[in-house]
């Protein structure tokens, strides 16, 4: 199927979990979809490596066919000042953020099919000037240069690809790098804290911006587009 203004997505979702011990709710994910009345997979794998990146695109394909849109979502947070950051932890940071963003956008842009969407989680971080993140923004920040050159080379398909950065969300992923006192300043940081229920990002803020972009919003490409409740801007 060809994606263009107004149409959806139909192939059937696949879903990654990293390890044995997001299966869990890998596997809820995969019933909430069938409980909606789809079809969907999911599928194990280390995205630090680019075998295990182009492996996982495989086994989608074998499983539901080329999809027509591909998610990244993968990430890592690490708080902590500058000169206390290790060799190890700027590796295992650079590998996870950086490095499986740029095979996932690779083997995307190879299997998805034409007029096909391509999206990165990104961080809001990338908008903001502030100390203890050095390793986490600057480790996502080089997924807008990558989103940028592949757009440019995946257009001639039809194809678009974007990064969403969220401002700091009310998940599991915010709140171990956090103390309460940082916690308190998130949750009254952004302009519209006041009007959210926990004063954070939502994931429901967050899905209609990504159902936007990877249907009608197909003519916006090459794009970081930051949404957080005026959390901060580029």
């Amino acid at each position: 199927m060809r994606l263009r203004r107004g149409m959806e997505c139909r192939s059937p979702p696949s879903i990654h979990y990293n390890s044995g011990s997001t299966k869990v709710h890998a596997d809820e994910t995969v019933a909430a979809i069938k409980d909606a009345g789809a079809q969907a997979v999911a599928f194990q794998a280390d995205l630090t490596s680019a075998t295990a990146v182009e492996e996982l695109f495989i086994d989608t394909i074998a499983a539901i066919g080329r999809p027509d849109v591909a998610l990244n979502t993968v990430g890592k947070v690490l708080k902590k000042p500058f000169l206390e950051i290790t060799e190890a932890e700027y590796d295992d940071m650079s590998a996870v953020n950086a490095k499986s963003a740029f095979f996932f956008l690779k083997e995307a842009g190879r299997h998805v099919t034409d007029h096909g969407k391509i999206l990165t989680v990104v961080t809001s971080l990338l908008g903001a000037y502030t100390p203890f993140y050095a390793a986490y923004a600057g480790t996502k920040a080089p997924v807008e240069h990558f989103t940028r050159a592949v757009s440019k080379e995946f257009g001639e398909r039809g194809i678009s690809v974007n990064a969403i950065g969220p401002g700091p969300m009310d998940t599991p992923f915010f709140y171990p790098a956090e103390g309460e006192d940082a916690v308190a300043y998130h949750k009254t940081a952004a302009a519209l804290s006041a009007f959210s229920k926990t004063g954070l990002t939502d994931l429901c803020d967050i899905v209609p911006f990504i159902r936007f972009l990877v249907s009608d919003g197909w003519w916006m490409t090459g794009q970081t587009i930051l949404v957080n409740g005026g959390y901060t801007s580029k």
